[in-house]
């Protein structure tokens, strides 16, 4: 039995090993997507699931050197959706099966935000008759936000890591009282203990990133227990400090072609987590998000952000879709889901059953 098999047979598998299998191109590559996308279609069957994202403000307080919407990004155009359109694009998922949506916005830990969010996730709750499934991704919380919040109508989180190593970690944030590497991680457990279906996620191809980093974040992901996780190529936007480093960058294609990898391995590792097929992908490729559905994601997302504002969320350069209205958006990853293989799921929250399985073992233990 060759080296790769003998890998992929193993049970749980270890850095070396995640290492040897993130390195892999050409045939090797393929019996890996193989057995990944096997691994996807024995758990979670042949279905993906939307996720109506609405970006509803750019306003962000962090200054991570990598994204574009940081606070210190004086060429981004601010912008806040008010409180009617963001129910709108809410009431178009509701109406259209979504299942599901995303609110997401840049970091901001005040009194007003906190209390704005909470009363839009209960007017989601009623529109929708609480039928709509809502997950959030609003950065880092007191634990009794995140407990509000939860008991407001949101069952999900998203709050990705970026980098589990923390060295890594602090070459792409500020080492300040805002960019704390032990907080994040603190959030993450806290996000679990009040019972949240929790995701997070990095970027793939970062500068000064090597494959020990990333066989790193995968291990991060499984220790951690996480139940979905986002991961995407890093792209990099010429306004933040990181443009600086580009030199240092593997090509696009060779960041597209690794993430395709780790999603790969990801799903070879936690069968049973949700995996999104970020849009950064599409950035590269325009079939990416397709490919990353076949190989082992299962849950994509919709930009339904007033088509006006989208462009302003602008996280890296040449973010796709910016252009689109909602109905436009939907229409193409219907197309997108079905080329690879794949049925949605409408009507559906879709889940993480990792997090059933989690819970469960957590209620056995309290026994």
């Amino acid at each position: 039995m060759n080296k790769l098999q003998d890998i992929l047979n193993k049970k749980e598998l270890q850095k070396e090993d995640i290492i040897f299998l993130l390195e892999q191109k050409g045939e090797n590559q393929k019996q890996i997507f193989r057995k990944s996308q096997e691994i996807k279609e024995k758990y979670l069957g042949k279905v993906s699931y939307f996720r109506g994202l609405i970006e509803f403000s750019n306003v962000c307080y962090k200054n991570c050197l990598y994204c574009g919407i940081r606070a210190g990004n004086k060429n981004a155009n601010r912008y806040t959706i008010g409180e009617k359109n963001i129910l709108k694009a809410a009431q178009f998922a509701y109406d259209n099966n979504f299942g599901s949506i995303v609110l997401q916005s840049g970091e901001r830990e005040d009194q007003e935000f906190i209390d704005f969010v909470d009363q839009l996730l209960q007017k989601i709750k009623k529109l929708s008759k609480g039928k709509l499934g809502i997950t959030i991704s609003l950065g880092e919380q007191k634990p009794e936000v995140y407990k509000r919040w939860f008991e407001s109508g949101t069952h999900r989180y998203l709050l990705r890591i970026e980098a589990s190593n923390e060295d890594l970690y602090y070459k792409i944030h500020p080492q300040n009282n805002k960019h704390n590497y032990q907080r994040r991680r603190n959030c993450l457990q806290s996000l679990q203990n009040i019972g949240y279906q929790t995701g997070t996620g990095g970027m793939v191809g970062l500068p000064f990133q090597t494959y020990e980093h990333l066989a790193e974040d995968l291990l991060f992901y499984r220790d951690f227990d996480i139940d979905m996780v986002g991961m995407g190529p890093y792209i990099e936007h010429k306004d933040t400090p990181l443009w600086k480093h580009r030199h240092l960058l593997m090509p696009l294609e060779k960041r597209f072609s690794l993430t395709l990898n780790m999603i790969a391995v990801l799903r070879i590792m936690m069968p049973d987590i949700n995996i999104a097929a970020a849009t950064a992908l599409q950035a590269i490729d325009p079939v990416g998000r397709e490919r990353a559905l076949k190989i082992g994601a299962n849950v994509i997302m919709p930009n339904i952000t007033p088509t006006i504002n989208r462009k302003d969320y602008l996280l890296y350069q040449n973010k796709p879709c910016t252009d689109e209205g909602a109905d436009e958006c939907v229409n193409c990853l219907e197309a997108r889901i079905s080329l690879a293989g794949d049925e949605i799921g409408y009507g559906q929250w879709g889940d993480s059953k990792h997090y059933y399985k989690r819970r469960n073992m957590e209620k056995i233990k309290e026994n």
